[in-house]
């Protein structure tokens, strides 16, 4: 099976206390877009259990690769005695924000989950994502969905109209342990519960009617409170925020804890000119456009049709 593995941005992030599992509280709007990782997945019934990755990128090959952890995890689920060969070539840039690896796991997970017999429950496969990353139970639903908790807890959204963004990920690695740490400091009761009001209160204006949805983005700017960390830690990356919104972008955000910004805008070819404008020294910069949930479950259908283990 040859699938794809989409990436995600945050349209918000709001950041609200450390839990006593050490995980940290979470609000966020996720949103698939067509940036992927390409997957070739094959599953032999007989001579495992067993997993193996390879990769375009030989320092992400491997079993400490989250896709490879995630068959090996299923396999071990299941209780199954096959054998999974994986092969990845990354498109999705590395330690971005953009949730590549996540979404390599779950798509692991969906295609690997399918071609078993019996084929894995949908309850099982959240759960297991849920335990393989925090991210990782999103991308088993795409389009667009608020997530809460440690971002596990995933609700969806209605659709929105497909709109275009400008993804600009630096030669820059922003260690997310460190931006949390220097965020925890500044979170306290009184700023959480402010936050949750204006959080929601921001949602609700993005659903509202025929005329919401990304739309309403565009004015709504849920913000990420990860960017005054971050830009402080790394103050070309809030040149490049203020560069994308001169080009237009409305909202203009770090992508999740980055280094990636990701810009919005109304149309192809005003993302366009904002690519060519940026004209990076070092780094990647993408044109893309979001997918909905009705889009990405046609996908997958696409993907899950007719294929058959082997052995």
């Amino acid at each position: 099976m040859t699938i794809q593995a989409l990436a995600k941005v945050n349209l918000g992030l709001r950041v609200l206390y450390r839990r006593p599992d050490n995980f940290h509280e979470l609000r966020t709007v996720f949103q698939t877009i067509s940036l992927a990782d390409r997957l070739e997945l094959e599953y032999r019934r007989r001579g495992g259990p067993s997993v193996e990755l390879t990769c375009d990128r030989a320092d992400l090959a491997g079993p400490e690769n989250l896709a490879a952890q995630a068959a090996q995890r299923l396999l071990e689920l299941t209780g199954s005695k096959g054998r999974v060969r994986l092969h990845l070539e990354k498109r999705i840039p590395v330690g971005a924000g953009l949730g590549g690896g996540s979404s390599d796991a779950a798509a692991v997970l969906r295609a690997l989950g399918a071609l078993l017999r019996p084929a894995v429950p949908r309850e099982a496969l959240f759960r297991l994502a849920g335990e393989l990353g925090s991210d990782v139970p999103f991308f088993l639903v795409g389009g667009r969905a608020l997530g809460l908790g440690r971002g596990t807890e995933v609700y969806p959204l209605a659709d929105a109209g497909e709109r275009w963004l400008v993804v600009v990920a630096p030669g820059i690695l922003v260690s997310t342990a460190e931006a949390y740490r220097r965020l925890s400091p500044n979170l306290t009761t009184d700023a959480w519960n402010d936050k949750i009001d204006r959080f929601c209160s921001s949602v609700c204006v993005t659903e509202q009617g025929p005329a919401g949805g990304l739309a309403q983005d565009l004015r709504a700017g849920l913000g990420n409170d990860f960017e005054p960390v971050v830009f402080r830690m790394h103050p070309e990356l809030e040149t490049l925020k203020a560069r994308l919104k001169r080009c237009g972008a409305r909202p203009a955000l770090l992508c999740g804890s980055g280094s990636a910004v990701f810009g919005l805008f109304a149309d192809r070819r005003q993302a366009v000119r904002a690519h060519d404008s940026l004209d990076l020294e070092d780094g990647q910069c993408f044109v893309v456009k979001t997918v909905s949930r009705a889009s990405y479950d046609a996908r997958w259908r696409k993907w899950l049709k007719g294929p058959q283990p082997a052995g």
